[in-house]
């Protein structure tokens, strides 16, 4: 697979559209197999972190006030990030917010993103669930530290997204694994996954 890369929001809600923020973010970027860069950061963009949020992530307000700003932080990773395919679990999720928050920069996403959630559903359906921190756990995969913390995330999701690669590559006889062909793998009904699968083989 071409290098790609993975990221991960930690917010105060649940989307841009009700006022949400982002509160942290962290990218890796995946070249050969491995996690060859990453950049992680809280962002400061004035927003108020509920209580919920703050039990659930451990990014409190104060923790904020001295964070940078969330143009800063908004500049640098997507300078980081730059032409790179996108992946992140959930995807839906993190793309709205960075979409929104790039848009407070004047920025614009110019990438498709891969969802390893989407994925997961349909190459691992025995799965006990497809939760990032039980996926990760369920196939073996490293611990990297608390989950509902951004580059924790950001490692398992990249982690994930290689586990399925070659999962795809050993067991499903897929020679090129491209970010193009998981994009178009996660929009294929479930029930057909195996027909695609083997029309990608050439059969």
């Amino acid at each position: 697979m071409e290098p790609i890369a993975v990221i991960d929001f930690e917010t105060t809600g649940m989307s841009p559209g009700q006022n949400c923020r982002a509160t942290e973010i962290a990218a890796v970027i995946v070249q050969d197999g491995r996690i060859v860069a990453r950049y992680q950061s809280l962002m400061n963009s004035g927003a108020w972190v509920p209580p919920f949020i703050e039990n659930l992530t451990g990014i409190s307000n104060a923790m904020l006030r001295s964070a940078p700003s969330s143009t800063q932080v908004m500049g640098e990773v997507a300078d980081f990030v730059g032409s790179l395919p996108l992946v992140a679990h959930n995807a839906a999720f993190d793309q709205k917010f960075w979409d929104s928050e790039l848009a407070l920069i004047q920025r614009a996403r110019r990438q498709n993103f891969a969802c390893s959630m989407l994925l997961a559903r349909r190459l691992l359906p025995q799965a006990p669930n497809h939760k990032l921190g039980t996926l990760n756990s369920w196939a073996g995969l490293p611990h990297t530290g608390k989950a509902h913390r951004a580059m924790a995330d950001t490692e398992m999701a990249a982690n994930l997204t290689l586990y399925l690669s070659r999962l795809l590559r050993e067991q499903h006889g897929i020679r090129e694994v491209s970010h193009d062909f998981l994009c178009t793998l996660q929009k294929v009904p479930a029930a057909k996954i195996m027909q695609a699968l083997s029309a990608a083989r050439g059969y």
